[in-house]
C-alpha cells in the first residue's frame, strides 16, 4: 500500500528517515515498522508561525518494496541525421540540442564564447584587473549567463512545458535530486560547471556537435529560407532549420539580424540597483530569530510594492551570494548576483528594479534600438561614475533615499571594489523616485531591511532582452524567414535558466514538424 501525506518536521529532521517514519506513521494510525520507505515529493519551509518549519508532501510505503527512480537518459547515435544549428550554448541551446537528439536530429551547436573550464581565466581577469572581454565573461560562453550566475532553478513557467523533465535532466548529469523536490530549487555556481561539461559530453556522444569560438556573424537566407549561417572567420554552415539562442546580451546578434532586414522589436525590460544586506539581518526578519543554526538554510525573499502606478520589485534574489561584475563590453557597469550550492558567504542580495515601458523612454517607438540603447546609456553612466576598472557606483540604503552622499561604504561582496557616489546622477529621475518610496514600505514588510547597513550598488540592467524577436505562436518561426525559431532569453521568450531550457525544448520540436 502506499499513501500520499503532508508531514510537517521541525528543521533538522527533514532529511531523518527514522523521525519521518514516525511522523508519517502517527498520521496514519500505524507502527514506524510497518513503513517500508518514505519518498518526499515536495518540500519546503514555512517561517509564517512563530516557529519554523518544513511542510513536506510525501508517499508512504507501507508494507510494500520502493524501487528508486533512475534519472539516466539513454540517447540514440545522431551523427548521420538532418542537421540543426544552434546558435548559443546557454540553457535553451543546450535543452534544443538534447531535444534535437532524443527526436533524431543532429544538433550543431555554435558558442561565440569558450568551454566552461576556459572561462575561468576570463572572470578572473574581470574580477582582479577589471578587464572585459568580449566574446568570453559571465554572459558568454559554454552554459550561457546561468553557468556563473547562481543556477536558480525557480520559475513560474509552469504552463510553457513540462518543468520536471527539465529537472530531471540536470539529475542525470549530475545534480542531486534535491532540486526535484525543493520548492526553491539552486544548483549553485560552483557546480553548475560540470553539469554542463557533462551535457556538452552527452552532445557529443550522440553525434552531435558542440564548437566554440564560434561566432555567427550572418544568416544565410534565400527566398526567406534559411539555409545556413556564416562564422566570422567566412566558414558557412548549412541547415534548414536555425535555433536563435543567443541571450539577452548578445547585441551584435540584433545589429545582424537588423542589418540583414530581419524583423526584431523594442521591448520593455526593468532597471535599477542590486542592494546588499548582511545575511544574517535577512534571516533574522524571516525566520524570527537571533540566529539562524545550521538545520536552515540562508532565508531569501520576494518584495513588490506599487508606487506611483509602476510595479518596484526584488528580482533574483541571492542568498549567502555575491554580487558580480557581469558586463559584455569595455566601459559599462552591469551587475548580477549569484550564490554558490551552500550559498554559505555572509551577504544576501537582491536585484531591485523598476519596470521600463516604451513610452518611458524618448525617441521612436518604432526604432528597435531604443530601449537597447537607453540601457546601453545607462550602463556606461555608471562606469563612468565608478572611474573605471568596473568599479561599482554604490550608497547606502538610507543616504540613498534621504539624497545623502555615503561617507563610507560598508564592507560588501563585489570584487572590483565600489564607490561612493549619488545613484540619483545615474538612474532616470522616475525611477530614482520610485526606489526612494519602495525600500521604506519594503522596511515595514520585512524588519531589519530598511537600514544604512545595506548597500545599494549599480546598475542591475540586464532584468531581461531590450530588444525582442517575433515569432509564429504556433509554428515558433520568425514570421519573414522560414526555418529561423527565435528562442529563450535574448528573443523575449524566457526569463531563467528552466523557462529558456523549455523553450530551447520548445523550439526543437517546432524544428521536427517544420522538417516534416
Amino acid at each position: 500500500m502506499t499513501k500520499e501525506l503532508e508531514i510537517v518536521c521541525p528543521p533538522g529532521q527533514q532529511e531523518d528517515e527514522g523521525a519521518l517514519k514516525k511522523i508519517a506513521a502517527n498520521a496514519l494510525h500505524i507502527t514506524p515498522q510497518k513503513i517500508t520507505a518514505i519518498q518526499v515529493l515536495k518540500r519546503s519551509i514555512d517561517a509564517r508561525g512563530r516557529r519554523v518549519v518544513y511542510r513536506m508532501q510525501v508517499k508512504v510505503f507501507v508494507d510494500e518494496v520502493h524501487q528508486p527512480e533512475t534519472y539516466n537518459v539513454t540517447y540514440p547515435n545522431v551523427k548521420n541525421g538532418q542537421p540543426v544549428i544552434i546558435v548559443g550554448a546557454g540553457p535553451a541551446g543546450l535543452f534544443a540540442a538534447l531535444q534535437c537528439i532524443a527526436q533524431g536530429q543532429k544538433p550543431i551547436v555554435l558558442e561565440r564564447g569558450k568551454a566552461v573550464k576556459d572561462r575561468r581565466r576570463d572572470l578572473a581577469n574581470i574580477n582582479k584587473q577589471g578587464l572585459v572581454n568580449p566574446e568570453s565573461n559571465y554572459c558568454f560562453g559554454e552554459g550561457g549567463a546561468g553557468t556563473y550566475s547562481d543556477g536558480k532553478l525557480y520559475t513560474r513557467s509552469t504552463k510553457r512545458g513540462d518543468v520536471n523533465q527539465v529537472l530531471k535532466t540536470f539529475v542525470a548529469h549530475g545534480a542531486t535530486e534535491d532540486i526535484l523536490i525543493d520548492a526553491r530549487p539552486h544548483i549553485g555556481t560552483n557546480k553548475l560547471p560540470q553539469i554542463i561539461t557533462a551535457m556538452r559530453e552527452t552532445i557529443l556522444n550522440a553525434g552531435g556537435e558542440v564548437r566554440f569560438d564560434a561566432k555567427v556573424t550572418e544568416l544565410l537566407i534565400e527566398n526567406d529560407t534559411i539555409k545556413g549561417v556564416q562564422l566570422a572567420g567566412g566558414e558557412k554552415l548549412y541547415a534548414n532549420a536555425v535555433i536563435l539562442a543567443t541571450g539577452h546580451s548578445a547585441r551584435d546578434v540584433f545589429e545582424m539580424l537588423h542589418r540583414q532586414h530581419i524583423l526584431i522589436e523594442a521591448k520593455p525590460f526593468a532597471l535599477g540597483v542590486r542592494i546588499e544586506h548582511s545575511q544574517q539581518i535577512i534571516d533574522q526578519a524571516q525566520y524570527h530569530c537571533e540566529y539562524r543554526g545550521e538545520d536552515l538554510p540562508p532565508s531569501y525573499y520576494n518584495l513588490v510594492e506599487q508606487v506611483d502606478g509602476r510595479g518596484v520589485f526584488s528580482f533574483c534574489m541571492c542568498p549567502g551570494g555575491i554580487i558580480a561584475p557581469c558586463a559584455t563590453e569595455p566601459e559599462e557597469i552591469v551587475v548580477n548576483g549569484w550564490s554558490p550550492s551552500k550559498r554559505n558567504n555572509p551577504y544576501a542580495n537582491s536585484g531591485t528594479v523598476v519596470q521600463v515601458n516604451l513610452e518611458d523612454v524618448e525617441g521612436d517607438n518604432n526604432d528597435p534600438f531604443k530601449m537597447l540603447n537607453f540601457q546601453h546609456h545607462i550602463e556606461q553612466l555608471a562606469y563612468k561614475a565608478g572611474g573605471g576598472n568596473l568599479v561599482a557606483p554604490a550608497q547606502r540604503m538610507i543616504d540613498f533615499v534621504e539624497g545623502r552622499l555615503s561617507t563610507d561604504l560598508p564592507k560588501n561582496s563585489y570584487l572590483p571594489g565600489v564607490k561612493s557616489v549619488q545613484l540619483k546622477d545615474i538612474l532616470p529621475g522616475w525611477i530614482t523616485e520610485r526606489l526612494r518610496k519602495a525600500l521604506p514600505a519594503f522596511g515595514k514588510k520585512m524588519k531589519g531591511y530598511y537600514t544604512n547597513e545595506a548597500i545599494l550598488v549599480g546598475v542591475e540592467s540586464r532584468t531581461s532582452s531590450p530588444i525582442k524577436v517575433p515569432r509564429d505562436k504556433e509554428t515558433l518561426q520568425h514570421p519573414q524567414v522560414k526555418g529561423l525559431f527565435p528562442c529563450g532569453e535574448g528573443a523575449g521568450y524566457a526569463g531563467g535558466i528552466i523557462s529558456a531550457a523549455i523553450d530551447g525544448i520548445n523550439c526543437a520540436v517546432a524544428c521536427l514538424n517544420h522538417d516534416l
